[in-house]
């Protein structure tokens, strides 16, 4: 089932396109709209811009529709939710992927049909919805949202763009270490990439990497988020103590391994700072009793603390209160070490400062944080703590920090100033007498 709604327009915030009809834009994602913040971005973006825009959206899982409607309720645009978990079709493709796995080609015979199906069973009906957009351009999200805008593009005789939040032939350790799920990948993007008239990427690190992989150009627009959702003046510095721990705040949509907590509490358990670890997002039972339990092994009593899911439009004002974020990434998957995770750009919009740890990206990113961002080697527990216990305890430093922070989500990483990128972009799509070329 393909529901459709629609509702009113906001004020523009952006001078609209001159057309004599507006360009209608398809945006694709294969996810929910509460766990793809960036298109939703886009999407307002764009109709702010005089663009007619449609997006194309997943609905698989019924604990975040709450979420879903939430945006909903503000949105600018027309969202086609498109019901990709259950119908006799998606029953069928589920048992063809089954069989497909079991009885699974080599890699080097594995054809684009094939890692389709592997890829998404939702596909045909997300393609039918986004040919029935009636769209001048469509542009994907993720993997499957690629093979969904090249396909109705096609279908529809117009052209198609990309955003890659994510390096997907190395997002995962499953995609990159297994040969057969990495060729599902890139035998998908190998396919549909180089059509792309429009491709835009998240970090610079990872246009990078396209362009290395697959001699592309990407334009990077940064994850960033609009003023809109910070607090309007910054919040007071608490002073620490034992009965006020310094929090340390982290969120994500899933709380679970791989994700460098239980290095952060090897840190905080030779700190001599006093420190609360607050985490919030979905995690399972198991997951949280292992995490309270290395906790208590390292001395941390008490000092895991998990927080409710809870609106993207939130997650600044709702991490404003800590003492200071954690974007604490693995450097493998590959992935990790050249994504710019969106975490970062809310710790400096909320105006906390930021611990780091040392992958590819943030190593180049620091610099432009300056004291904002204090980049740490999370291996190193020892040193990390020492690191963090003397920020803590500068309150000078602390409060420079948080000053930088404030400052600079204001003049160069937010979304009121990164959108004019993307806005310029499809502006030239739009006046373009032809598709144009890769930007």
């Amino acid at each position: 089932m393909v529901r459709v709604s629609r509702l009113s327009q906001s004020e523009n915030l952006v001078q609209p396109v001159a057309s004599k009809r507006a360009t209608r834009i398809c945006l694709v994602t294969p996810g929910h709209l509460s766990s793809t913040p960036r298109i939703i971005k886009e999407a307002e973006a764009l109709a702010a811009a005089g663009f007619d825009v449609h997006l194309v959206s997943s609905s698989h899982y019924a604990p975040v529709e709450p979420l879903d409607l939430s945006i909903l309720q503000r949105a600018t645009w027309r969202n086609i939710r498109v019901r990709t978990a259950a119908g006799p079709r998606v029953f069928v493709r589920r048992l063809r992927r089954r069989w497909l796995r079991q009885f699974r080609p080599s890699v080097e015979a594995l054809s684009l049909s094939q890692a389709l199906l592997l890829q998404h069973s939702g596909l045909p009906r997300l393609l039918e919805a986004a040919v029935a957009t009636g769209a001048d351009f469509f542009h994907g999200h993720c993997v499957a949202g690629l093979a969904v805008a090249a396909q109705a593009a096609a279908q529809r005789g117009v052209a198609y763009g990309f955003d890659a939040e994510d390096f997907h032939e190395a997002e995962t350790l499953e995609v990159e270490q297994k040969p057969f799920e990495g060729a599902i990948v890139r035998r998908i993007v190998s396919a549909y990439l180089p059509g792309a008239k429009l491709l835009t990427a998240a970090a610079p690190l990872i246009a990078g990497e396209y362009a290395r992989c697959h001699g592309v150009h990407m334009a990077v627009v940064l994850n960033v988020f609009p003023l809109r959702d910070a607090p309007v003046e910054p919040v007071p510095e608490r002073h620490i103590s034992a009965e006020e721990p310094a929090r340390l705040y982290w969120f994500s949509q899933t709380i679970g391994p791989g994700r460098g907590l239980e290095r952060t509490l090897a840190v905080m358990a030779r700190m001599r700072t006093p420190t609360r670890l607050q985490l919030r997002g979905g995690v399972s039972a198991g997951y949280a009793d292992h995490l309270r339990k290395v906790a208590e092994r390292s001395g941390l009593m008490n000092a895991v603390e998990f927080l409710p899911s809870a609106s993207p439009d939130e997650m600044v004002r709702l991490a404003a209160g800590a003492d200071a974020g954690l974007a604490v990434e693995e450097s493998w998957p590959r992935n990790h070490d050249l994504c710019l995770a969106n975490k970062i750009f809310v710790y400096l919009l909320a105006g906390i400062p930021q611990m780091l740890s040392r992958t590819a990206a943030h190593e180049a990113l620091a610099p432009d944080l300056g004291e904002a961002g204090i980049l740490a080697d999370f291996d190193q527990s020892e040193a990390t703590a020492r690191r963090l216990d003397d920020f803590f305890q500068n309150k000078s430093q602390m409060q420079a920090a948080r000053a930088t922070a404030w400052r600079l989500a204001r003049e160069r990483f937010c979304w009121d100033v990164e959108r004019t990128k993307l806005v310029e972009l499809f502006s030239r799509i739009a006046s373009a007498p032809t598709p144009i070329g890769a930007v």
